[in-house]
């Protein structure tokens, strides 16, 4: 069986998980109000909360440089993952940096665009989709879109737990989305299978200094 050319896997790689993410939030934003949860199992629900940070629901910089920051890294990136297929480096290898690209591609769009095409979400209220330049924000506020929510273990801490005794406790409590998936799937099986190719990568060869 003949291999996919490898920019072909990066192409499909990130068309598939950017399409796949922006048709998920787009359902969400607009069939669910902020807040709502839909139960799938009795660890997995989707669960519509929005916010301004990094993955996972991370605040700790201000809104525009946040969305900046992501355009610029994302522009190291997709030059890295074009040098990577124009060097003939491995498909697995240009599928991981693909997905990460995808990732930080598919929350960029909530951030820049979102803002602009929607009205904003609350709790028992559904937002719509309206006129570019008539939404809750301007270009580059928009609010990420997250809904995965596996609360896989739920109790309360023993009373002897030094600062936590009697309180609730949920694992796993971030909620995050499918870019966000991307972006950790993709530096997991870098880190468990490509290790030593990232370090490669990382350092010039002398035929080329």
């Amino acid at each position: 069986m003949q291999k996919l050319p490898k920019g072909l896997v990066a192409v499909l790689v990130v068309l598939l998980v950017i399409i796949a993410d922006q048709v998920l939030k787009i359902w969400v934003k607009t069939n669910m109000a902020l807040y709502e949860s839909i139960d799938i199992t009795n660890w997995f629900k989707i669960y519509f909360v929005e916010n301004n940070g990094m993955a996972f629901g991370i605040e700790v910089i201000g809104k525009l440089f946040l969305s900046l920051f992501r355009i610029v890294a994302v522009g190291f990136i997709g030059y890295y993952l074009y040098l990577l297929v124009k060097k003939h480096y491995p498909n697995g290898y240009i599928a991981c940096i693909a997905l990460i690209l995808a990732g930080a591609l598919g929350n960029i769009v909530d951030s820049v665009f979102y803002g602009e095409i929607f009205t904003a979400s609350y709790p028992g209220r559904v937002a719509s989709l309206v006129p570019f330049g008539e939404g809750y924000s301007s270009i580059l506020h928009g609010k990420v879109v997250d809904m995965f929510y596996f609360p896989l273990i739920q109790g309360v801490f023993p009373e002897w737990v030094p600062g936590w005794g009697g309180e609730d406790f949920i694992f796993f409590r971030p909620i995050f989305n499918l870019a966000d998936a991307a972006i950790t799937v993709g530096i997991v099986l870098l880190l468990i299978f490509y290790r030593k190719t990232l370090l490669e990568t990382m350092q010039k060869p002398e035929d080329e200094a």
